[in-house]
């Protein structure tokens, strides 16, 4: 079996590794030890932020769109139960755009579900 070194390899693991930790504070960026260390827990914060933020955004969407239902008079939960009443599959994230920039549609969208609610 043949020896060996790992020279390159593990210069260049080691380079990859205190390129990430670059802007650390003291040996974190600067020892390989530390740095490693340093750069395993930030690319789990990094990991766990991916999924907090769909959660943050999805959360978003929702106050939008029950600010927006409130002023027209009818609730969040009544809304989206007209909506699926109605046979409208429109996601939250659609929703909000609405509500945000086009009062006068979102307006129609109430009416529909106003109107569904109504008939069932």
């Amino acid at each position: 079996m043949p020896r060996v070194k790992r020279g390159t390899h593990r210069r260049a693991t080691r380079k990859k590794t205190l390129k990430l930790a670059s802007g650390y504070f003291l040996t974190k960026s600067k020892l390989n030890r530390a740095a490693q260390d340093a750069v395993e827990r930030g690319l789990k914060f990094a990991y766990v932020g991916r999924k907090n933020k769909k959660r943050e955004y999805r959360s978003l969407w929702i106050v939008r769109i029950n600010a927006s239902c409130r002023a027209a008079g009818m609730s969040y939960s009544q809304f989206l139960h007209g909506l699926k009443a109605a046979g409208l599959d429109l996601n939250r994230k659609v929703l909000a755009d609405v509500a945000l920039h086009d009062e006068a549609a979102f307006g129609q969208l109430v009416n529909t579900a106003k109107t569904a609610l109504e008939k069932a």
